[in-house]
């Protein structure tokens, strides 16, 4: 189990995280994806980086969980972020993905770290592509997870996640609905190499329902993700030591970002799995992070 979750603020707003192992350890900051609780980092992930001698953060971004919410700001209209994503056109945004990660670099420094490995997956990824050319002082080293390069040439989603992806939430009040369409999304974009069993996935959504259901967050989240455009030439300057991790089989961010992403950062390791679609299953845990403390070895050589 990591520490009780708290809040803290950190860039004006309020931020939910938890930790896990010894404050002497390595600190390493996970950030999560679209409309994704800190509970998707699992807590038997966390403890297996805690082995591997890391202080270990989990925390809500912006808009989702129990950090502070924008519903003071407006709902995005989602037909307009999808016309936006396919004409490469900016759509009407409340923040933007930089906001998110000056989130999480502050978050760091509310928690007196100076510098921290940062991992992100999914959006997550893309937002500590963005501390690591944004805030380069406070990162020893990027793993940037099932994400991409926002470079418009690359494959887009399946028909089958795109679906799921702009599908509207159910209402809060049908808990079956919930449930369901829960199963139905992580099955999907999971792929069925390393798909969980749905009476586990029944309990994950379920916990996380329970824990803050709040669909419209992932609207304005959304926005910020397609209106954030190509971040190949940001990327270029990054220096820190990186990783980048892909699936081959991810039909909600292809491939192609994975590799895209690695590209472009000079120096950076790519690891792809086969069979790993866009989740971090379980049974990929131990090459997982056993690729992220090697990276982040070479951070430490980096600094010598």
């Amino acid at each position: 189990m990591g520490e009780r979750m708290t809040q803290i603020e950190a860039n004006g707003i309020s931020l939910e995280y938890e930790t896990f192992g010894p404050a002497s350890g390595e600190p390493l900051l996970l950030v999560m994806g679209l409309g994704a609780q800190l509970t998707l980092w699992s807590e038997p992930f966390c403890q297996q980086l805690v082995d591997k001698g890391f202080y270990v953060i989990r925390f809500d971004n912006r808009d989702v969980g129990l950090s502070s919410k924008f519903g003071h700001k407006g709902i995005p209209d989602l037909m307009k972020i999808l016309e936006a994503s396919l004409t490469g056109q900016k759509p009407e945004m409340v923040y933007e993905l930089k906001d998110m990660a000056n989130d999480a670099a502050a978050l760091l420094g509310a928690l007196n770290i100076p510098a921290a490995h940062i991992v992100g997956a999914s959006m997550g990824g893309m937002i500590v592509q963005h501390m690591a050319f944004g805030h380069p002082e406070k990162v020893k080293s990027l793993t940037s997870i099932m994400s991409t390069t926002g470079h418009a040439g690359l494959s887009p989603a399946s028909p089958e996640a795109m679906a799921v992806l702009m599908s509207p939430a159910p209402d809060a009040s049908d808990v079956d609905a919930v449930v369901a369409r829960g199963i139905q999304a992580q099955t999907t974009i999971a792929g069925p190499v390393y798909a969980k069993a749905p009476v586990d996935l029944e309990k994950d959504v379920l916990r996380d329902f329970h824990r803050s259901f709040y669909p419209e967050g992932v609207l304005r989240q959304m926005a910020a993700v397609v209106g954030d455009g190509d971040r190949r030439e940001r990327l270029a300057s990054v220096k820190c030591p990186t990783l980048v991790i892909h699936g081959d089989i991810d039909p909600l961010v292809p491939v192609d970002g994975g590799r895209d992403t690695a590209a472009h950062i000079s120096g950076a390791e790519y690891l792809e799995f086969e069979g790993m679609g866009h989740s971090v299953p379980e049974a990929l845990y131990d090459p997982i992070v056993s690729a992220i403390a090697t990276n982040t070895v070479r951070a430490a050589q980096a600094a010598e």
